[in-house]
Parts: structure tokens; C-alpha cells; sequence
């Protein structure tokens, strides 16, 4: 499995944000290895460990999966992403997980619900509302995020993959989707970025005696939108793979009345490459990121059940795909 070089690492956490409480490779498992290891980043002045309570309250919480096409990454690089993100007022949890080739999918959202489960018990004690949870990633990340996300919301969804959720599904308030992929019925369209082998690589054992097609179904969260899917947060570009997965994830949650906030940019905008949030040099981040505060303070202020009756923005939609949201 790949991991991380310096360079990587430099890259993406030049300037470190020192405004910012840190919390590294916690075991949210127990058992010392580094795929069950997560970071816990709270905003200065926020965390008493004395007493566990906050001035103001206990913050919503977020939870975020690297990408890497579920065969490589890890959490290192996105440390200053998730401390941008504690700035704006939230504790950010940063996770690793098991991945392919050795680990399927259903051993990620083994992983994902086990970050859920650590975060339900623990989070409190960093000053973080363990009721008030957005979780997301990039890429691969997140459509782990996102999957888990429609497990909680069905359980046939949850029983396909053995999955004993702990969480209520009205805590889980938002869901965040980086350059990630929600419909997996792009993968069979000519000329995709991505061969049918990486569904094959995904499959849990019970799954391949399915056609590759209806074996998809249960990889595709755009498959389980239940009316108690919460509101979604959706950045993407035309440089992106999954652009074309986006905007179809996009059409199907506005068809649920489903909240869907977006930031898309044009092919025009040289920076947003795959996975571009990831480097805060780019203003295009530094939006995202701006983006992504508003959105986790508006779900995470609401009752649990008010965030269905949110209202839909416009799309920040380049013209030449408006007519793929129609």
C-alpha cells in the first residue's frame, strides 16, 4: 500500500495553522495499527481536559476519510485541511481505514462505523457534541462517508454488509463529497477513468455471485437516498473524474427535496484538478473551505429533524452542464 513521502507531506501542510489543538493517532479500534489510528483537532481555548466542558458548548463535529482510491493514502496530508476546518468553529476528526487491495469495502465501512462508535463515546471529552456529526472525505474517502451515511438510513442497505450501527441516524446532521463518487453506474459508461476491475477489487465475497451491475447497486449510494438522508455539501469541477457522477448525485437529491450545496467550478479554473481541496494554496480551497463552514453551521444549528425542511440553493452549476440538473 502506498503511503506518504515527505513531499507530500510538505506540500499540503506548509504553514502549519497554529490556532488549533492537536490530537494525533488515536486507536479507535485497540489494536495498534496505524489503519485504526485518527486524529481528534479542536479549536484553541475549546478543550478543558480537566473537566471536559466548553465555555460555549460542546461543537459540532466533523469526520473526514482521505482519499487515495481505496488502495493508497493516508491522514497525514490532510492535516491542515482538517485544521482549516477546526478554525471555523468545529472539532474535526481525521481518519485512516484498511484499505484494498487486501481489504474490501464492507472492511472500510467496518472501519467508518467504528470511527462513528469512537467519536458517539468519546468526542465529548474534546469538546464535541457527539449528536451534531457531519462526515465526509475525498474521492474514495468520500464515497465511504457516503455509503455509511446511506447505511444509516437503511437498514437493508446496513444488513447487506453486516453493519451494527451504534449511531442514530439524526445525528449524522450533514454529509460532505469532495471530487467523490456516489453513482457507480458511471464506471460502465465507455472511456471511464476507472476499469470494471475496481468494482471487482471493491466486492465482498457474498457479492460475487451477483451481476457485476447488481453488485454495483449496493457500492452506489445515489441507490439508498431514504427521505432521512441528511443534507449534502457537493464541491466538483469539469477537471474532476467524477464530474459526471457529481452532477447525477446532484439530480437525484434535488429529486428527494434533498438539500444539496454545491461549488463547481469550470474547466476554466486551472487549479481543480482531482481532489483539489486538499492543497490550501489555491483560492478555490480557501472557498471550498468558507463553504463548508457555512454548511456545517446551518446543519448542525437545526434540530436533527428541521434539516430535511431546509431550503434548496441555486447551483453553482458551469453553463454547459445545466442541462444535466434540468
Amino acid at each position: 500500500m502506498t503511503r506518504i513521502g515527505p513531499g507530500e507531506l510538505h506540500k499540503f501542510n506548509a504553514d502549519p495553522i497554529d490556532d488549533v489543538d492537536y490530537h494525533f493517532d488515536l486507536d479507535y479500534v485497540g489494536d495498534g495499527i496505524r489503519d485504526h489510528r485518527l486524529d481528534v483537532l479542536v479549536p484553541h481555548e475549546h478543550h478543558d481536559s480537566d473537566d471536559a466542558s466548553t465555555t460555549a458548548g460542546p461543537l459540532p463535529v466533523y469526520i473526514y476519510f482521505h482519499g487515495g482510491g481505496w488502495t493508497s493514502g493516508d491522514k497525514a496530508p490532510l492535516t491542515k485541511y482538517a485544521a482549516s476546518q477546526a478554525v471555523e468553529g468545529m472539532v474535526v476528526v481525521n481518519a485512516n481505514y484498511r484499505m484494498a487491495t487486501r481489504f474490501k469495502i464492507g472492511d472500510m465501512l467496518d472501519d467508518a462505523n467504528d470511527v462513528l462508535t469512537w467519536v458517539t463515546r468519546n468526542i465529548l471529552v474534546y469538546g464535541g457534541d457527539p449528536t451534531r456529526i457531519v462526515i465526509g472525505g475525498d474521492s474514495a474517502g468520500g464515497h465511504i462517508a457516503a455509503l455509511v451515511t446511506a447505511a444509516a438510513n437503511d437498514e437493508a442497505l446496513a444488513a447487506h454488509y453486516n453493519l451494527d450501527l451504534q449511531i442514530e441516524p439524526g445525528h449524522l446532521r450533514g454529509l460532505v463529497q469532495h471530487c467523490s463518487i456516489a453513482d457507480f453506474s458511471v464506471m460502465f459508461e465507455r472511456g471511464f477513468v476507472l476499469s470494471l476491475n475496481f468494482l471487482r477489487m471493491l466486492l465482498p465475497a457474498h457479492g460475487r455471485g451477483m451481476s457485476l451491475r447488481d453488485a454495483a447497486r449496493f457500492l452506489s449510494p445515489i441507490e439508498w437516498l431514504d427521505k432521512g438522508f441528511p443534507p449534502v455539501f457537493i464541491t466538483t469541477s469539469e477537471r474532476d473524474y467524477f464530474y459526471r457522477a457529481n452532477l447525477n448525485f446532484i439530480q437525484a437529491l434535488r429529486r428527494r427535496s434533498i438539500l444539496a450545496d454545491t461549488v463547481i467550478y469550470g474547466r476554466h479554473r486551472t487549479n481543480t484538478r482531482h481532489t483539489w481541496q486538499q492543497d490550501a494554496r489555491h483560492p478555490e480551497s480557501q472557498e471550498v473551505y468558507r463553504r463548508l463552514g457555512s454548511f456545517v453551521r446551518k446543519v448542525a444549528a437545526l434540530p436533527a429533524q428541521a434539516t430535511q425542511a431546509l431550503s434548496l440553493p441555486a447551483l453553482d452549476v458551469p453553463a454547459r452542464a445545466e442541462h444535466a440538473l434540468a
